[in-house]
């Protein structure tokens, strides 16, 4: 992709950016097929342009230490090109200059961009969020305001109980939603966590918060002019530590040194620092990532001493993110509900205690007609617009989620919406599970929609049922000649959906099966899958372990 913003046209103004320098660190997981695609195009785009390129592009993979990349390209590429660039040879800084900002900066606390006003004579009952403007609302957390609340209607598991593991069907009612929350078939629904009770109690027990107590978050004096609202106030203190504070992912390392800024015990900031520094990486990867700590635990177990006002902890603490699932269900069947299939996450601690995942959690505990938090966005997996043409569905796991939604509509598309003489083209599946009596998610379903006629073929692997862990690309690598068949000939779209292990290994069949029977080389192969990216016909929504 970034290859191809080098690429000039009539419409290209190459002088656009004369006199502009500059340098790009990229960000990106080497898991995903398109690794620092973004980072690559703007350096390249820029180039094109007219701009002068300071140093080579900076690569960040957050699959291992981002901000290890970032500290390396900082110091032995940024820093010396600027340098070299821009400061005169011999030059010095100037030492007053220097003492006094760092005088300036050397009070008791940190700067903090905000302060807190409580509002003591307001009751949680009574708290009401201030109005405000859509610009005046911080561009990363817009969906804290335009998220709604809906019920739950339906929540039932998935598998069996011969599995330990657990995963949801949930159908959440949007009739009373209004135009705020369409959607099509497939998209993405957001989903804005709760953090555990339990959690939130620790943090404001361990720094001393009262959590019926409602407060305002203002921009603190000298911060009013770049002030944007982080999430709706007043509120209680335990609506923001449960709703817009993230206390159980793993902070970063630069994190960790803010705080260590409030460790008032000078083992807790020994400890925060080394584990924050260059040399500290393997220290922080063990007991932080590795351990699933969050500030949570480090505020409330680990780092007693930490002392923080509520608005230098909401300065210090990172958003709490929504999480996105891909709908399961067709808006032509279900126009007033969205169905989401929840994998509940749970990863075991070294020292025996359970992480568990904060969204799933809080979705697996939503009893009916409990509400949630939500929002959609487009998704890339669209049916083709020929309903003739066939569709070649892979979704293993939960990744069966938008391949239900899509089954759903072509169901509804042979029921109801047939053009001519057109009939809906032919489906074929492929899922995957372990066993055909722990996690077959759907399989009644799946088997109706066999029955009536809708899905044509169903290929299952299972991965734990026979000696030989058999996945899907081994089933389609099984039917390569009638895979060929349908997306050479037929002109099938390939959707696939689940982790970006699986998809890049499904990639690779696919680049297989077209070098073989398309007789290319591996280099054409890959241009015609390319190809049939650019117009819709691949597509995958892949996520990392």
């Amino acid at each position: 992709a970034a290859a191809g913003a080098t690429d000039t046209d009539t419409d290209t103004d190459t002088a656009f950016f004369n006199g502009l320098s500059y340098a790009v660190f990229a960000l990106g997981n080497r898991q995903y097929e398109h690794f620092c695609a973004m980072g690559k195009v703007t350096d390249a785009a820029l180039g094109v342009c007219g701009a002068d390129r300071l140093a080579e592009v900076g690569i960040g993979d957050d699959d291992n230490d981002l901000e290890g990349d970032f500290e390396n390209w900082k110091d032995t590429v940024m820093w010396p090109t600027l340098k070299k660039r821009f400061v005169a040879e011999g030059a010095v800084v100037d030492q007053k200059k220097k003492r006094k900002s760092n005088s300036a900066a050397g009070a008791d606390l940190p700067d903090c961009p905000y302060e807190v006003e409580y509002l003591p004579g307001v009751s949680p009952s009574e708290a009401r969020a201030d109005v405000v403007k859509s610009e005046e609302i911080h561009a990363s957390t817009r969906h804290y305001f335009t998220a709604v609340d809906c019920p739950v209607r339906v929540s039932r598991e998935l598998r069996t109980d011969q599995d330990p593991d657990s995963t949801v069907h949930m159908e959440i009612d949007i009739s009373q939603a209004g135009d705020d929350l369409r959607y099509q078939t497939a998209d993405n629904l957001g989903v804005l966590p709760v953090n555990d009770d339990g959690v939130v109690e620790a943090v404001a027990g361990a720094l001393g918060y009262d959590l019926d107590a409602v407060f305002r978050l203002r921009p603190a004096p000298d911060h009013e002019h770049k002030h944007a609202f982080l999430f709706p106030t007043p509120c209680t203190v335990r609506e923001c530590l449960a709703r817009y504070c993230d206390l159980t992912q793993a902070p970063r390392r630069s994190d960790l040194k803010l705080l260590a800024s409030y460790a008032t015990d000078p083992l807790d900031r020994s400890a925060l620092l080394r584990m924050s520094s260059k040399d500290g990486k393997a220290e922080y990867r063990e007991k932080i990532v590795s351990a699933h700590i969050g500030v949570g635990d480090i505020v409330a177990r680990l780092c007693r001493s930490i002392e923080m006002p509520l608005e230098h902890f909401i300065a210090a603490c990172p958003r709490l993110l929504p999480r996105y699932y891909t709908i399961s269900s067709s808006s032509s069947m279900h126009p007033d509900s969205i169905h989401i299939t929840v994998s509940v996450v749970k990863t075991e601690r070294q020292d025996g205690s359970v992480h568990k995942g904060v969204c799933s959690h809080h979705l697996a505990g939503v009893v009916e007609n409990g509400t949630v938090r939500v929002f959609c966005r487009d998704s890339s997996f669209r049916l083709p617009k020929d309903p003739s043409r066939p569709v070649i569905m892979i979704g293993p796991g939960t990744g069966i989620a938008p391949m239900r939604a899509l089954l759903q509509e072509r169901s509804h598309q042979r029921k109801k919406r047939r053009i001519g003489s057109k009939t809906v083209g032919k489906n074929v599946l492929y899922f995957g599970c372990k066993t055909p009596h722990q996690d077959y998610l759907y399989e009644e379903e799946l088997r109706d929609f066999e029955k009536e006629g809708t899905l044509n073929t169903l290929r299952v692997a299972f991965s734990r049922k026979t000696e030989k862990k058999v996945y899907v690309q081994h089933l389609l690598a099984d039917d390569a000649d009638e895979t060929w068949e349908l997306v050479e000939k037929e002109k099938a779209s390939v959707f696939v959906c689940g982790g970006t292990k699986m998809g890049s290994d499904v990639s690779e069949t696919l680049r297989s099966i077209v070098a073989e029977a398309g007789g290319m080389s591996a280099d054409e192969a890959k241009a015609y899958l390319d190809k049939m990216s650019s117009e819709g016909r691949f597509v995958q929504e892949l996520w990392s372990a």
